[in-house]
Formats: C-alpha cells, structure tokens, sequence
C-alpha cells in the first residue's frame, strides 16, 4: 500500500536533515566510546559463550557468514527502509537520500528513526543516488545494513511463543525476485512463521525483493537448505505435512484436513511449477479451483490464496 504524499515544503522536514543541498548540519556520529575501526577486510570475531572472543580463522568465518546469510545488505524503497529502521533486528550502516525530494510524512519517519539510532543519512545529487540503486523505483530512499541472517531448520520446527504449530512456506525453485518478495509481504501478513529456501538456484533477498516485500523481510525467519526434499524428510520426521501446491493437485486447497495443524506449503517456479523430487515426496498435493477460462494463477497470487485459506482454517 503507498504512502499518501505531503504537499511541497520550503523547508525540510522536521527530525533535522543530512548535510547537503539544503545546507542542515550533518547527523550526528555513532556515540563516543567506540572501539577503534577493524581494519579493511577483517570481519569482527564471533563471541564465544563465555563471552570472550573466538579465534575461528578469518577464511571459515568469512564462509559461514557466506552460507548462513540471505542478502538484504542494500535496502531501497520508502516503505523498506521505513521498517528497516522501525523493526531494528539488524544494524543499518547509513541512510542515503535523493537531494529533490518533497516533503513527506514517511521522509519524517524515516530521518527521525536514523537520528534516534545515529545512523548517518546523506544526501546526495539524484544523478548519483540513481547510479546506486539496483531496484526501478527506489523513491529517492535507500539504506545500507548488515545483511539478514538466516535461521536455523530446527528452530522453524518449533511452535511458536503462543504454542501454535508451525506454518511454514517452502519454494521450490522461484527465480523472478519481484514474486518472491510479494510472496514474502503475504507471507508475514497472513502469519507464515517461516520460510524455507534452497540454497541454489533460486532468488535470495536482492534489493528488489527487499523493495517488493515492503518491510516484510525484516519479520519473517527463514532458513536455507542444501535441498528441499531432504528438508521434506526432516520436517516429516517432525511430524510436520507438507503440501505440495500445483495445477494438478488430487484435492482443493479448501479441503485439506491438515491445515490446521503443522504444516508446510511448498510452491513451485514459475513456468514449471514443483520439481518432480518434491512432488513425489509431498504428503499431499492441493490446487486452487480454476472456474474461468485461464488455466492458472501467478505464482505470488496463488500463494495468497492458499495462504489465506490455511491462516482462515487455522483461526479460533
């Protein structure tokens, strides 16, 4: 959902503004008392639990890093950094604005969040902002943050802090990153507790996910396996069904028995839909009743409608 718009201002918006065209002195610098900088190039050490630091060899830190992180490190769009900044899991390093912006309510949020949490905000020319972005529409916003980390497995598995069962959502290979991340912003808004990715070939969190999803990024877990029928066969083991969505489906998605109970979703890739591994190992596979004369649904439109049904069953 966008965001009214404020009418022209000739100043800036309240909460102070970066250092710039419109001449405000800059943010202030993260608080006194820091540690020196690392220098170039060396990642911070992990604590151990006694809280002193590890001496894991730069070379394997940098690949678990690698392997347990999803992307998300370039945030851009209104609504994104918004969240970004609101749901504070993760640091944002800076705040970079386009110099031509009008006034906005959401411009007001975003540069009062970065000033409470000191981060730094700086605007820059449109001509350069614009050579930044990797996104369409970043809206003369973008943040730069540590990249989201992924969750393990074992933890998507448990009933979440209210006892209720997991829903989980697994994709099987989708490749086109604005379906994901519109997956993602129905996923957290129907109360998905986690999200279940393969490794390869398939969109992680790029900055057009990141844009699409709307904040929703920020609040979802999830998790990336090796491969999704080995992970099939662990959530099994757990007493968790999967459900296979497709065209072809035995039975509707209106009538699954299951669906209130521990349960995991798996969509297919655009085009071909569920691979033939997952197919074959999915407790059962449900579709969506087609009454016109198309045949299907977008993927990020079917996973709504299937979404919302098991979130429908699922509510007292």
């Amino acid at each position: 959902m966008s965001a009214g718009r404020g009418g022209k201002g000739s100043g800036r918006p309240k909460g102070g503004s970066p250092k710039g065209a419109r001449g405000a002195k800059k943010a202030p610098a993260r608080g006194g008392g820091r540690p020196p900088s690392r220098g170039k190039g060396q990642p911070r050490q992990p604590r151990r639990r006694d809280g002193q630091r590890g001496t894991t060899p730069i070379r394997q830190f940098d690949e678990e890093s690698r392997r347990s992180s999803l992307g998300g490190d370039q945030v851009e769009g209104r609504h994104a950094v918004r969240e970004l900044l609101m749901a504070g899991t993760r640091r944002t390093r800076e705040v970079i604005l386009a110099g031509d912006l009008d006034a906005a309510p959401i411009l007001d949020d975003i540069i009062d969040l970065a000033d409470e949490q000191k981060v730094t905000l700086r605007e820059i020319a449109r001509s350069k902002f614009e050579s930044m972005t990797r996104t369409d529409g970043a809206q003369g916003v973008l943040a730069m943050a540590a990249p989201l980390r992924a969750t393990e497995l074992e933890d998507l598995m448990e009933p979440d802090i209210d006892g209720a069962p997991p829903f989980l959502l697994m994709l099987d290979g989708i490749t086109d990153p604005h379906n994901l991340g519109a997956i993602l912003r129905t996923a957290e808004c129907c109360g998905v507790s986690g999200i279940i990715l393969p490794r390869h070939r398939a969109a992680h969190v790029t900055p057009t996910v990141a844009k699409t999803a709307a904040g929703a990024i920020e609040h979802l877990r999830m998790a990336v396996v090796g491969g999704l029928p080995s992970a099939m066969k662990t959530l099994s083991g757990r007493g968790i069904w999967t459900v296979g969505l497709d065209a072809g489906g035995d039975r509707s998605i209106f009538d699954l028995p299951m669906a209130d109970e521990p349960v995991a979703l798996i969509l297919g890739a655009e085009g071909p839909g569920l691979s033939r591994l997952v197919r074959e190992r999915c407790d059962t596979v449900a579709s969506i009743p087609m009454l016109g004369v198309l045949d299907s649904l977008n993927v990020s439109n079917a996973a709504a409608v299937a979404c919302y049904e098991i979130t429908r069953r699922r509510s007292p």
